[in-house]
């Protein structure tokens, strides 16, 4: 999962986008780390949803990444999931409940210019939000 947001925890004091790589793979995270910063995206990552949660500022234990990708305090988060698991039942439901994108993993090059624009869509002048997921 990939966020981005210059609120409730992440603080932008530039142009580029701050993006959240959330995954329990430190390789793939590493992949993700290194795809966006070569396309001019300040990149932290974790290693689950609960620790992206307190990134955010959001680890108070009333927040559950199960009860929906969209809850009220994470709705304006845009969600890009990106998954080594290419069942169409669970592409719908993640895009049900939220996500704007599925991507299949391993995420490639053209991929990263795909969510550049994707994230420059999403954003506003003072707060670019992107959540990309597992």
């Amino acid at each position: 999962m990939v966020c981005s947001s210059s609120s409730k925890g992440i603080k932008e004091k530039e142009e580029r986008p701050h993006v959240l790589a959330v995954d329990d793979s430190l390789v793939d995270r590493k992949l993700i780390e290194r795809l966006l910063t070569n396309y001019a995206c300040k990149v932290t990552t974790t290693e689950n949803g609960q620790r992206a949660l307190e990134f955010l500022g959001l680890g108070d234990g009333q927040h559950s990444i199960n009860n929906s990708l969209k809850s009220s305090d994470l709705k304006e988060i845009p969600v890009v999931i990106v998954s080594s698991k290419n069942v169409s039942t669970r592409i719908k439901k993640c895009l049900e409940e939220g996500a704007q994108e599925f991507m299949l993993k391993p995420l490639q090059q053209s991929d990263v210019k795909k969510l550049r624009c994707h994230m420059m869509k999403f954003r506003k002048p003072s707060s670019g939000r992107l959540c990309m997921g597992r």
